[in-house]
């Protein structure tokens, strides 16, 4: 029989503790995991509504395969008020709007709350394990996850309509023939989307649990964007509103890419730089582009005056406040702008000056001597000059 030394059984009675911990703290992980809450309660909605929202989903879609529920189902899906118009290619299909249009916004509020689940899931959550940040770096990294996707999806999209519809090669195609009631498919499926995305922000809020401080700062953002998006549409100025989208979502996705990055290292700051070129340039552009358009080209149209029937809105009041929006918007993000840059600069003095202290501040190392003398061009030297070595003693 081997006898233990003590060495050896203190040894084993901490790996056998260390490994009890471990066991201990797998189980409170899997419990906390599997924590049952009571239905409807503040907790169950937030662990489980997307699940909730996707059995909604699967109601309406079961409505289409009765007859008596069809009807009713499709006002969820597809975008509605069509009206079939003959055009030099043929028989074309064109959208208005009207209120059945909540219907459909609901029903992709519902899909945009899917999404999101599944992006914070499957793609934000298992970054956020291998980067272990804090709790407020966490939460600006999931905004800026969710919304990076966000804008790529819009931007692309966007810029596909912009091609297709032929309004950039004819930037005049903007303001002629207003009102532009008659919209394809795309356009108004684009800002229905568009519309079903920022009303899902808002209990994003309280699901994704946003800190308190954060609250005020994101629904700025979320508002300002429904509010811009709702008057382009509502107001007939769809082609204007598509221009200026594309033009903001690809500045905010510059951003967004500069955030992460820098999330992942603090060290990348270059993007930042990039991004604050490309957000001066958007806010030129979208205010050269409101004034020639809503400015110049509407006011010299014929077709002056409100008409509800018609949906001009062409009066020298509406666009007043429409130019006093933008340029409002445009002025604010400015300045915020302007403030964070010189947040960063200043940030930037006072790392530069404390490394300049620290650096002023350590003692200059002394030269080691060894007792019997010291270093001269790599040969060891006495005090006197004198060779260190002993000499020997010749023989007899």
């Amino acid at each position: 029989m081997i006898k233990l030394t003590p060495e050896l059984r203190s040894q084993k009675n901490s790996d056998l503790e260390n490994s009890r911990k471990k066991s201990h703290c797998a189980e409170m992980a899997f419990r906390r995991r599997n924590k049952s809450y009571p239905f409807f309660s503040q907790e169950f909605l937030i662990q489980n509504h997307a699940d909730i929202v996707f059995s909604l989903v699967i109601f309406i879609l079961i409505g289409l395969m009765f007859e008596a529920t069809a009807k009713t189902a499709i006002l969820f899906i597809q975008p509605q008020y069509n009206v079939s118009t003959l055009s030099p290619e043929g028989e074309v299909t064109l959208y208005q709007y009207g209120w059945k249009d909540c219907a459909t916004i609901l029903f992709y509020f519902f899909i945009t709350i899917i999404l999101h689940a599944v992006v914070q899931e499957y793609v934000l959550d298992k970054v956020n394990r291998r980067l272990h940040l804090s709790k407020s770096k966490n939460n600006k990294f999931n905004e800026s996850g969710q919304l990076c996707v966000f804008h790529l999806v819009s931007s692309v999209w966007s810029l596909y309509i912009l091609i297709t519809e032929g309004y950039l090669l004819h930037p005049s195609s903007l303001w002629e023939n207003y009102p532009h009631v008659h919209l394809r498919f795309q356009v108004k499926f684009f800002y229905l989307t568009q519309l079903a995305y920022w009303l899902h922000a808002l209990p994003e809020l309280y699901f994704q649990k946003v800190r308190k401080e954060e609250i005020p700062r994101q629904l700025q953002y979320i508002c300002l964007y429904l509010l811009h998006i709702s008057a382009a549409y509502l107001l007939n100025l769809s082609r204007v509103g598509l221009v200026l989208l594309f033009l903001q979502y690809v500045s905010e996705l510059g951003f967004h890419i500069a955030r992460l990055f820098y999330f992942t290292d603090e060290s990348h700051q270059k993007m930042f730089d990039l991004w604050a070129v490309s957000f001066v340039f958007t806010r030129m552009v979208t205010l050269t582009l409101m004034f020639l358009a809503v400015g110049f080209g509407l006011a010299r149209a014929e077709n002056q005056g409100l008409d509800w029937e018609t949906g001009n809105f062409n009066t020298v009041l509406i666009r007043m406040t429409v130019l006093l929006l933008v340029c409002l918007t445009q002025s604010w993000l400015l300045w915020k702008f302007i403030r964070f840059q010189l947040r960063r600069w200043r940030e930037f003095r006072h790392e530069q000056a404390a490394r300049k202290k620290a650096a002023a501040k350590q003692p200059l190392r002394p030269l080691k001597r060894d007792s019997l003398g010291h270093h001269e061009n790599g040969i060891l030297k006495a005090e006197n000059g004198a060779s260190p070595r002993t000499k020997k003693l010749k023989a007899p």
